[in-house]
């Protein structure tokens, strides 16, 4: 039995029609999973950088209609939320599992903490070919790094510095068959090879 990784199958919770039946799904499927990384990594960020971190595994508690198209689990120092501060996230879309670090548009100090991207700009360019950039959460498109020009980077930046909607992660994703998920020791090094890039802009 795995522990922490994810089936293709899992991925197919996403397909379910209806709130409750999705949820039931998930539930099942995916929030064990996210249980486990969220006790695995809340040791190892404590490791990492010396500070206390919660887990917060998504509840979906107010929807009411629509089923979620994603589902994750977020890191960050404060117990009550995350959504309000840079944090961690390893989450699911049908089609892929991601791994970011950045800001959301609820973080209170936005405007101050996304110029982490801008002071280590070079960093940021320089990360391997695989990493992306998201400019909205809640959707699973993501730009690679290594297919954007500086400007362009700089430009996502800017509108999440700027703009009261405007957001800023640096991902990684894998698609269900990666090799990457096959097993848990294979998994944990992705992501523990994942956060430690991502840990070069946490402050």
């Amino acid at each position: 039995m795995t522990k922490y990784t994810f089936k293709p199958k899992d991925f197919k919770v996403f397909q379910i029609d209806g709130l409750d039946a999705r949820m039931a799904a998930l539930d099942e499927n995916i929030r064990p999973q996210f249980h486990q990384l969220g006790a695995y990594f809340t040791e190892y960020l404590k490791t990492m950088t010396g500070e206390t971190f919660y887990a917060h595994v998504a509840k979906h508690a107010r929807r009411t209609v629509n089923p979620p198209k994603d589902t994750w689990v977020a890191f960050a120092t404060n117990q009550r939320g995350y959504k309000m501060q840079p944090h961690f996230q390893i989450g699911l879309f049908e089609d892929h599992l991601f791994v970011m670090f950045g800001m959301m548009h609820e973080d209170k100090n936005k405007a101050e903490d996304v110029k982490i991207f801008e002071e280590k700009l070079e960093t940021l360019l320089q990360l391997p070919e695989d990493f992306q950039i998201s400019l909205d959460h809640t959707k699973p498109d993501k730009s690679k790094i290594s297919h954007m020009s500086k400007a362009e980077v700089e430009k996502g930046i800017t509108r999440a510095k700027n703009v009261k909607k405007g957001e800023f992660f640096i991902a990684r994703a894998l698609k269900p068959n990666a090799p990457e998920l096959k097993t848990d020791k294979a998994f944990i090094a992705f992501l523990e090879d994942t956060f430690e890039h991502l840990l070069k802009f946490y402050k």
